[in-house]
Order: structure tokens, then C-alpha cells, then sequence
């Protein structure tokens, strides 16, 4: 049953919300002023009553933007996933319309599923040729205060993109602990995943931007130092080497690659918040505000 519905218009050669509609347990805030009035683009907030997603939640939300709109969906805080009860999930769906020349920003901030949390979320995006998309979609390893460290029984993220009615990209995130090895165990000392998507014509310069970017980057994080021109891979004291706090890699998808994909793994949520600051500090100029400023 659907829980949310946004469409985002044009009213008097502006980007704005035309309808809203949300019920228990979603809730919508659309803020007057997000950003710098001159630049055209309507922010989104979502949040959930108790701050939270409960055992046994279903939230269905259905956005369209309309031919030449700019909208950013993203959230208050932290997407908090609490105890499962009796094995039950919690779920999120989510199916988007992209109009022509439109832009849809999807920057929420991470997902922390508590203990024995069951969470799974979907998200389906339908795009024209000249539309443009952004995605950002992270995880927590939970709540480091109280020592739970992927402590949670079951993670699913889905991202289906179809362009001109073709599907484009699908991919699947499923973290859930097993009988031979737990999530913990395979994630060793990264505390935080995440995906960000980029694709279409006004996402252009920042894709090819962040593709330098983290060539560079992982080129100087994973070279192994040398002793005496002997690499530290085959040297006695290989012990010296440590993993990089932060690890990424970019991948192109779609038509003459058309779209990029990031996927980072990190020791830490605050250098997850740096990198895609950082790296998103040109959406500025078109939301009239910077990402996880």
C-alpha cells in the first residue's frame, strides 16, 4: 500500500511540489528555503515518526519530476532500522519518474540497522534520454556506543534503473549473516559501504571529475612503500603495510558509458561524509547547495 506520493512541476517557471501526499509512518517536509532562492531545484526531506523503522514497516513512496525539474529527496538524519520481531523486515520501495531534462538527487544519509535488524529496500528509477540522475546509497555498521558492529540479521538494497523503458543498471546489496560466516567477520575492520550512481548529460563533468579523482587516489593509497627497492609485499616486515582507511573504485555502465558507479568501503562514517562532499561540491551550482555540507 502506498505510504508517500510527490510530484514535482513547474509553477511559474519554478521546480516546485504540486502534490504531497504521505501517511504513517512517512512524513514529507519540503522546506521554503533549502538553497540559494536564484537557483531552481526543490528539497525534499523524509523522515519517519520515532525516528525510526519499526519490525514489520512497509514504505511505499511513488515520485515523479516533471520535463525541466530539479528535485532533491533526502532525509533529516540517519535511516535507523530498530530490532526485528519474530524474523519480521522492514521495507522500503521506492519507483521514480524522470522527465525530460530533469534532474533527480537521491542523497539520503546512511542506513544503521540496529540488532538483529531486517531491513530491505528497492528502489526503481524510470529515465528519458536527457534526464539526469544521482544516487547515494550507504550503510552502517551500526552502533559503535553500544558495540554492535554488523550486529544485524539481514541487509537488501536493490537499484533498478530503466532508460527509455530498457533496463540500464541493476544491482543488488545483501549482507546477512550465515551459519559458516558472519557479517562482521567479512566486512574485518570497514564500517561503512556505499554506492553512489551518476548518470546522464548534467552530471557529466562531476562523473568524469570523480573518476580521476579516485584513480589518483587509490593509486597512492594502494601502492605498497619500498625498502632498499625491495616492495614491502616482499619484504620480512610486510607487517608494516596497513589497508587504507578508505577504498573506492569507479566503474562506467550504460551506452558509451553514459553512467558511472562508486562503490567505497571505510573505517569510518565521518570519511564517507568527507568523500562525497568533496566529491559532490560541483552539485552546488544546480541544488544551490552543497551534498553533506
Amino acid at each position: 500500500m502506498e505510504t508517500g506520493r510527490l510530484v514535482v512541476g513547474r509553477v511559474g517557471g519554478k521546480s516546485t511540489v504540486t502534490r504531497c501526499f504521505s501517511k504513517y509512518p512517512l512524513k514529507f517536509i519540503i522546506p521554503t528555503k533549502a538553497g540559494r532562492s536564484e537557483i531552481d531545484a526543490v528539497w525534499i526531506y523524509t523522515l519517519t515518526y520515532g525516528g525510526g523503522i519499526v519490525s514489520g514497516d512497509c514504505i511505499s513512496v511513488d515520485l515523479t519530476v516533471e520535463d525541466g525539474c530539479t528535485a532533491v529527496l533526502t532525509t533529516q538524519a540517519s535511516t535507523k532500522v530498530y530490532k526485528s520481531v519474530a524474523l519480521k523486515c522492514s521495507e522500503q520501495m521506492m519507483e521514480a519518474r524522470i522527465g525530460s531534462d530533469a534532474l533527480l538527487v537521491v542523497i539520503p544519509d546512511p542506513v544503521t540497522c540496529f540488532s538483529t535488524a531486517r531491513y530491505s529496500q528497492k528502489q526503481i528509477f524510470r529515465m528519458v534520454g536527457d534526464s539526469s540522475l544521482l544516487i547515494v546509497d550507504w550503510i552502517t555498521s551500526g552502533r559503535h556506543e553500544s558495540g554492535e558492529k554488523w550486529d544485524f540479521g539481514l541487509y537488501k538494497s536493490t537499484n533498478h534503473i530503466y532508460l527509455d523503458t530498457k533496463p540500464m543498471f541493476l544491482d543488488t546489496v545483501l549482507l546477512e549473516n550465515t551459519s559458516v560466516s558472519s557479517i562482521g567477520e567479512r566486512m574485518q575492520d570497514y564500517q561503512v559501504i556505499a554506492m553512489v550512481i551518476l548518470l546522464g548529460p548534467k552530471l557529466k563533468e562531476i562523473q568524469n571529475q570523480i573518476q580521476e579523482d579516485v584513480k589518483k587516489m587509490m593509486s597512492e593509497q594502494l601502492r605498497a612503500p619500498s625498502i632498499g627497492g625491495i616492495s614491502v609485499s616482499k619484504a620480512c616486515n610486510s607487517d608494516r603495510y596497513t589497508k587504507p582507511s578508505l577504498i573506492a573504485s569507479c566503474s562506467p555502465f550504460g551506452p558509451k558509458g553514459t553512467g558511472v558507479v562508486v562503490r567505497i568501503a571505510a573505517t569510518t562514517t565521518e570519511s564517507v561524509y568527507r568523500f562525497l562532499h568533496h566529491q559532490l561540491a560541483g552539485m552546488e551550482s544546480m541544488l544551490g547547495l552543497c551534498p553533506y555540507q
